[in-house]
């Protein structure tokens, strides 16, 4: 006799069972996933999109638990231990992932970004939000629409969390110092530079101060603060993505874009921001090349049967011994994947290079202050010199581009493009060339031959090989994390493709990703706030 017949009449045994089932199936669907975290225990701590989705569709988490995650955080981390990556948080940022949760649970829906905070550098326009550049000349204007890479990330469901200090008007590589909230450390060891101009983004997604972030590329600024912070960092082609509502530096070299933890978060960015945008013209040399999803080529074996070209004119010219003893096991490591690694050398380098520089600051600020600022007290260069405040290094660089127009040199060639001038055109195609004729993916070299400078070290400023042929040719270049030199400081190893490939980047960069797994987060800021 069952235990069940002692206490019940035969009769009413088979409603208890359907009931019992019931129960035990409801209380069953109620349980979260046994291997989903607690919205009180999700691990915030080099978390990514995949995860956070993941938690939301458990029941885990919400996007505003998570946005009160990153900004305890904030306040935790960033002033306290003068990390200083943060110019400002979005006072919205609570209300709009409330919002973003209410349509989840209205839905069941998730959009591409959906309740993901974001680092955005202090250049990128955020409507309603304080945009300055890092200089007091901006202090106070509040953009009327968004840059259209913060608009697409705002469609895609993300929320912006801060402003990120960054290079006061992204005038150099080396530091990332401002006249709006000083000068930003590196995390990893905050007697470095973070490098510029983006350092805080960098600073702040390597700190896990957001989950993602944006920044700006002029020579090097996405992918020089990525590689000093252990980050993802792709300057995609000229012309995959839109530059409007981005400060300029210098429009003809400017690229907006990812800085991440991992390949597949800044993928899932390039996702929702490639595209053309008619106020961007350049943007329509993308037309007809971009998938219908980058995701697709995140491929574990992507550098099985890849010829890779390593590019001993910069690998080898001046490089600290440790970033080459990385470099070297970065060639290994990608052999061992399944690729086979080439020496390359592009002839007549050197002179294919020279003469690129032009000056453009002048007209393109004085561009985006009638546009969008449309001050009367500031609509010139001499406008923003005459409001002083500034580094002497700023200041310097602001009274240099006064009196500059044109090429540096040869000014009878005109300044172009990377489509339109004719020297850019000859690097690029003399590029193209030689990975045709040696039937390479990419090329590859240290982001930079030094690890980060010590702060305030002007001379220890060495071995930035991010200016040298992406700027110029126009032509993607990813960087991804290769290693760590004395001091906990990070190094980069980059990839070079041609024009709009990169599907082919993202394969190689993400299969060597997943064979090394060398990003860590920063030791002094891994503890949990609680």
């Amino acid at each position: 006799m069952s235990s069940t017949s002692r206490f019940l009449p035969p009769s009413l045994i088979p409603i208890f069972l359907l009931l019992a089932s019931q129960f035990l199936f409801q209380s069953a669907w109620a349980q979260p996933k046994a291997n989903a975290p607690s919205a009180d225990k999700f691990e915030v701590l080099e978390t990514t999109i995949s995860d956070i989705h993941q938690a939301f569709r458990a029941g885990t988490l919400t996007s505003e638990q998570l946005v009160k995650a990153y900004l305890d955080r904030i306040k935790a981390y960033d002033q306290p231990t003068k990390l200083n990556s943060i110019i400002l948080v979005n006072p919205e940022a609570i209300t709009t992932a409330r919002t973003l949760d209410a349509e989840f649970r209205k839905t069941g829906k998730l959009r591409p970004l959906h309740g993901i905070p974001v680092i955005v550098k202090d250049n990128f326009n955020t409507k309603g939000l304080q945009t300055t550049g890092g200089s007091i000349a901006l202090k106070g204007f509040i953009p009327s629409e968004d840059a259209w890479q913060v608009q697409k990330l705002r469609e895609a469901g993300a929320i912006v969390l801060a402003k990120s200090n960054m290079a006061e008007w992204a005038f150099t590589p080396m530091h990332s110092q401002s006249s709006m909230a000083g000068e930003t450390l590196n995390p990893y060891n905050l007697a470095h530079v973070p490098a510029g101009s983006s350092g805080g983004t960098a600073a702040a997604v390597a700190a896990n101060l957001g989950t993602v972030g944006l920044g700006s590329d002029t020579g090097n600024s996405i992918r020089g603060p990525s590689s000093h912070n252990a980050l993802v960092g792709f300057r995609t082609s000229l012309g995959l993505i839109s530059r409007y509502g981005i400060i300029p530096l210098y429009t003809r070299n400017d690229v907006g874009g990812p800085m991440c933890r991992t390949v597949e978060d800044a993928v899932r960015l390039l996702d929702v921001t490639a595209g053309y945008d008619p106020h961007d013209p350049i943007t329509k040399n993308s037309q007809g090349k971009i998938p219908k999803t980058y995701t697709q080529f995140l491929n574990k074996d992507g550098l099985k049967g890849a010829r890779i070209g390593v590019m001993r004119q910069l690998s080898d010219n001046n490089i600290h011994p440790e970033i080459r003893q990385l470099f070297d096991q970065a060639i290994a490591d990608m052999k061992k994947a399944g690729a086979m690694v080439i020496d390359v050398t592009i002839a007549d380098f050197d002179s294919l290079r020279a003469n690129q520089g032009c000056a453009t600051f002048k007209e393109d600020i004085e561009l985006y202050l009638r546009t969008f600022v449309k001050r009367d007290t500031l609509k010139t260069l001499d406008d923003i010199i005459r409001i002083g405040g500034y580094s002497e290094i700023v200041r310097n660089r602001l009274e240099g581009q006064k009196n500059r127009q044109g090429r540096y040199n040869h000014p009878e060639i005109p300044c172009g493009d990377a489509y339109t001038d004719p020297l850019r055109i000859k690097y690029r195609k003399a590029v193209e060339a030689e990975m045709d004729r040696l039937n390479v993916d990419a090329l590859i070299y240290p982001t930079w031959n030094y690890p980060p400078a010590l702060v305030g070290d002007a001379k220890g400023y060495k071995g930035d090989n991010s200016q040298l042929v992406a700027p110029a040719t126009g032509l993607p270049a990813f960087t991804i994390p290769m290693g760590y030199t004395t001091g906990d400081l990070p190094a980069g190893v980059q990839f070079l493709g041609r024009l709009f490939a990169e599907p082919t980047l993202i394969r190689l960069t993400y299969s060597y990703e997943q064979a090394t797994h060398h990003r860590v987060a920063p030791k002094r800021f891994v503890a949990i706030v609680k």
